[in-house]
């Protein structure tokens, strides 16, 4: 298609793009370019795109040619394309694959056809000490142990490497997913769920066994992972966010497949399982006697001995996008061994995709929000920001704060609490979410309307014994802190409140969003609500957070008062 006054996008020589929200062919441009760019900015009428070589790479990882890219760009582009744009996309997406890691004999070896490109690596600092000699003058063999630190130190010089070294097999461990679950309801992987499992495993050749399937809250993470593992068929360690995901993992396992009770462990604070299916948590993993710098040594942390406690044949990360420091380094260890990510977002707050990238692998598969909503497996979901003033004394208190408690005074605006009453009205006949950072503020919360408090302070069992209230219907109304951001499974919840969040964090806009994303019994909507403080910290951040709604599709309204949202009818 040729360039036309009247499409959607302007393609810039920086790699920048510019999208314009009012143009019929908005929806479809933004989905074209969510496959190969980042969003960088999403106000009003223009958002900003960045084609960034590392949102290339993932592309080019999960099957997208150059030309397809470049193609889509004209599609939707008012003018014509900055050569050095095109030339740069063919560039950074031919690099993917021109340096592969093999098994060859025994022997790890970096090669590549192209013979400058070895004598480059050979000198480079940081990567010399890993290379044990040059074989011909197309591969370099590899100290074994370092095809991790290899790979995240290619990436630091724009050579990505496609690792086709293999894995060991793990201790064989077999089981079928069931087609009637254990309780008696009929139980089928869905179509996208299957796909992602078998482009991941690759038939269990070189090409499969090690990336990130990219998925939305309540779509069905956790089948995606036991569909894996029943092909890889060997003993697995699932890393989850906490214990109440601990236990999730273990009762969807136990309910549908035809594993026994007994070959499921958990390891966690209150358990110490080693069982052929093993789950924990990266805290319980990272835990360490005394303060740690999170990068150092790796001695002071015990329960990493579970990744050698076993001969697994498969890792899953469970939310891969939180893997703290710790983890990087020892699955730099154990790049022999199969691992799976899984997340609902690559976006990473400390900015270690790249990292991800190297040591757990690139994305291999990812379906848009809008297209599951459209099919019916995750509710659709309205997205509201309402901004608030302060009174003339508690704006004096935010004038006179310093930078650090700036956002902290903006985020705990008092008038915050009449606006949520008002939505908790406006919805009393819903099961209502409110979310919130800080604990004084839910404590208030809490007191004011008579609800739940759960916290990470609070028991597991108490906190399993209230979602199961509120899943029966007894509560209606929880108030939760950040506990609450991940692998909480409520599927009747369809409103979330939040009153304040972890600064401009879009991973945690996703899991706040996903706590509400369950497809509803009666096909109602889901309401997501933001309270942001105007004219503050709070509102810029908001303004971050909001950049994830915006990159899967959905509207985003902002309001001055919950008195001025439109009739629910």
């Amino acid at each position: 298609m040729s360039p036309s006054p009247q499409n959607p996008l302007i393609v810039q020589s920086d790699r920048s793009v510019l999208l314009e929200v009012e143009n019929p062919d908005y929806a479809a441009a933004r989905d074209e370019l969510a496959r190969f760019a980042e969003l960088v900015k999403s106000p009003e009428h223009v958002h900003t795109y960045r084609i960034t070589p590392l949102s290339l790479w993932n592309a080019a990882a999960a099957g997208l040619k150059s030309d397809e890219m470049i193609e889509g760009l004209r599609r939707y582009s008012k003018y014509d394309l900055p050569d050095n744009l095109v030339t740069d996309v063919r560039d950074y997406v031919q690099r993917y694959g021109r340096v592969k890691l093999e098994k060859v004999d025994g022997a790890l070896l970096l090669t590549s056809a192209d013979e400058t490109l070895l004598v480059e690596v050979l000198h480079q600092p940081k990567i010399a000490p890993m290379i044990l000699e040059r074989v011909g003058a197309n591969a370099l063999r590899i100290v074994d142990h370092e095809r991790g630190r290899l790979k995240q130190q290619m990436i630091k010089i724009g050579w990505p490497v496609e690792d086709l070294a293999g894995y060991v097999e793990g201790t064989a461990f077999a089981f079928r997913l069931r087609q009637e679950t254990a309780a008696g309801l009929p139980f089928h992987v869905r179509d996208y769920q299957r796909q992602s499992g078998e482009v991941f495993h690759a038939g269990g050749g070189p090409r499969g066994g090690s990336g990130v399937i990219v998925l939305p809250c309540g779509a069905g993470k956790t089948i995606v992972g036991m569909s894996v593992m029943e092909k890889v068929a060997a003993r697995t360690l699932i890393i989850a966010t906490n214990t109440v995901a601990v236990r999730q993992w273990i009762s969807e396992l136990l309910d549908k497949t035809d594993i026994d009770a007994d070959a499921v462990g958990e390891y966690t604070g209150e358990k110490k399982e080693i069982r052929p299916i093993t789950v924990t948590t990266y805290q319980c993993l990272t835990y360490h006697k005394r303060r740690s710098d999170g990068d150092g040594d790796l001695a002071g942390f015990p329960h990493l001995r579970v990744f050698d406690s076993e001969n697994w044949g498969l890792i899953v990360y469970d939310e891969v996008h939180l893997l703290p420091a710790p983890i990087f380094r020892v699955t730099a260890d154990i790049q022999a061994r199969r691992r799976l990510g899984l997340t609902a977002t690559l976006v990473r707050e400390d900015g270690r995709e790249d990292d991800v990238f190297s040591l757990i692998g690139p994305k291999k598969f990812d379906v848009p929000w809008k297209e599951l909503e459209q099919q019916g497996w995750i509710a659709e979901a309205v997205c509201n920001e309402v901004r608030l003033p302060m009174t003339p004394e508690y704006r004096m208190q935010y004038a006179m704060a310093d930078t650090r408690n700036k956002y902290r005074v903006a985020a705990e605006n008092p008038l915050k609490l009449e606006a949520t009453e008002k939505l908790i009205n406006r919805h009393r006949n819903d099961r209502v979410l409110v979310i919130g950072q800080y604990l004084d503020q839910l404590d208030l919360l809490a007191q004011h309307f008579r609800a739940p408090l759960i916290t990470g302070k609070m028991p597991n069992r108490e906190r399993e014994q209230l979602f199961e209230a509120f899943r029966r219907g007894d509560v209606t109304l929880l108030i939760v802190s950040k506990v609450a951001n991940f692998s909480i499974d409520l599927p009747d919840a369809n409103v979330a409140i939040q009153v304040s969040g972890a600064y401009g964090s879009r991973q945690e806009e996703a899991q706040r969003l996903g706590r509400i994303l369950r497809p509803k019994s009666d096909g109602s909507q889901a309401r997501f609500y933001t309270l942001v403080t105007r004219d503050t910290r709070d509102q810029d951040f908001a303004a971050n957070r909001q950049l994830f709604l915006t990159e899967q599709g959905y509207s985003y309204f902002i309001y001055d008062d919950p008195d001025n949202l439109p009739s629910e009818d």
